[in-house]
Parts: C-alpha cells; sequence; structure tokens
C-alpha cells in the first residue's frame, strides 16, 4: 500500500509552525507538571487497575502496550519510583525489549469511572530482585521481573478526550459480536483464510482456558 500523500505546504515540520498553529497553553497546564509523585498522582495511582505504556527501540520506533490488574498493582518505591510487574503474555517481549535497548517510557494510568489520566514520563529499568518480585506475587505467583520506573514527570491530564470518547457511558458499549472472535481474525491474518467453524470453536476455547490458567 502507497503512503498516502500531501502537498508540503499543508504538512507541519517544525515546532514554531506548530505553535504558531494553536493559542498559548495556560498558565496551570504549564505548572502542572512535577518531578516527583505527589500525595494526588498516589492516590490515583492506588485506583488505577490500568495503564499503557509507550517504549522505542534503539531506532526510535514506537510501541504501545496495555498493563492490566486489580487496582493497585503498580508499587510506589519512593516518590520518583514506581515498580510495574509483569505478568505472563504472548512473549514478544516487545516492551521488554524496547526498554533493555532504549529506557526512556510513557505511562498513562486510567481509573474505571474516572475521566481524568494520570500521565508518567521516566527512565525504566528491568529488574528480577526476588524481594520486589515477590512483593508483587498474585495467587503466590511472582512476576519473572518488574519494569522499575524512575520518574521525570508527573501530570494529570484533563477529561475532555474520555467526554469526547464517553468511554465509561455503558449505551457506548458495542456488541462484542460485531466482529469476530480474536482468534478467527488472527487465523484470517496468518493464513489468509478464516478457519472452518469447528476448528475455530476449539481455538476460541483454547484461548478462554489459556486465560483461566495463565493470567498469573
Amino acid at each position: 500500500m502507497a503512503d498516502t500523500d500531501f502537498d508540503a505546504a499543508h504538512t507541519i515540520t517544525d515546532e514554531a509552525s506548530l505553535r504558531a498553529l494553536y493559542p498559548a497553553t495556560h498558565t496551570m497546564a504549564a505548572l502542572k507538571c512535577l518531578d516527583h509523585i505527589d500525595r494526588h498522582a498516589a492516590d490515583f495511582i492506588a485506583r488505577s487497575p490500568f495503564l499503557c505504556i509507550g517504549t522505542q527501540t534503539a531506532e526510535g520506533r514506537a510501541d504501545v502496550s496495555p498493563r492490566g490488574d486489580p487496582a493497585g498493582f503498580v508499587r510506589l518505591l519512593d516518590a520518583r519510583t514506581l515498580a510495574i510487574p509483569d505478568r505472563p503474555g504472548n512473549n514478544r517481549l516487545d516492551t521488554l525489549a524496547n526498554i533493555a535497548a532504549n529506557p526512556v517510557v510513557g505511562l498513562l494510568f486510567l481509573v474505571p469511572g474516572f475521566d481524568e489520566t494520570l500521565r508518567i514520563n521516566g527512565r525504566a529499568r528491568l529488574v528480577t530482585d526476588p524481594a520486589l518480585l515477590d512483593s508483587l506475587a498474585v495467587d503466590g505467583r511472582a512476576p519473572r521481573l518488574a519494569i522499575v520506573v524512575r520518574v521525570d514527570e508527573v501530570f494529570l491530564h484533563c477529561a475532555k478526550a474520555l467526554r469526547r470518547s464517553r468511554l465509561w457511558d455503558p449505551a457506548q458499549h458495542r456488541d462484542r459480536a460485531e466482529m469476530p472472535s480474536l482468534m478467527a481474525m488472527l487465523t484470517d491474518q496468518t493464513a489468509g483464510a478464516p478457519a472452518d467453524e469447528g476448528t475455530l470453536k476449539k481455538l476460541d476455547a483454547d484461548l478462554e482456558e489459556a486465560y483461566r490458567r495463565s493470567l498469573y
């Protein structure tokens, strides 16, 4: 597929041109960025069961990955350090390999029912300290490692995006049956053709069993 092209006259390529397109930010938005986790950020993190972590390869290729657990799963080690358990996944290890090559990360925390979000930027390490991992165990199962982030920037983000999207509004929830199952889509993408009904039912059942057995 060819890249969609645009006239250079309609493409922003420098920060000065970008800022000329928008009004100046207001004072509170400029001042709200902290270099540590204050009590409000700590309270937000304690209520959050879900975050997205943005990472980059050494060459700057970007990736964003979700992380989820019971609320408060991210452990605050001190006012500038937090630990995220790495639970079992598909073993692509995109996030972890990126951190090994390039420690810069961005975190976005969500709390169900809150329209505001919390953003944290910092530098991450991959840590296998047994005491830390044991403190992050669920159902007696400790993670293989933890992503430990040294905080550079912390700030609360306003509600506009979640209010526009009506993310928490049950009236906006879509019927999952509108699209094929995950295994149906992956089979189509990887095999080039949909699986037959019997095979697909087994694949869906196997995935649900894997979820049951390997969340932790």
